[in-house]
């Protein structure tokens, strides 16, 4: 190494990080538009009394007929 060459830093450049960021955020982003396999306890909760009411309704039309 000369003179003339600037020395590098040991710690990586803030422009990196910006764009692993930025990176990360997008990731996240994503999988929330796709509407991954993971929900909302209140959705999960919700699904579940939907599907009760309609095995309840299921059962007592199979108890009448």
């Amino acid at each position: 190494m000369t003179t003339l060459e600037p020395a590098r830093p040991a710690v990586p450049q803030a422009r990196e990080v910006k764009a692993s960021v930025l990176a990360a955020f997008q990731l996240v982003e994503d999988a929330r538009y796709r509407g991954g396999e993971r929900r909302t306890d209140r959705n999960r909760n919700r699904m579940l009394a939907e599907r009760t009411v309609a095995d309840r309704k299921l059962a007592r039309d199979l108890r009448a007929s």
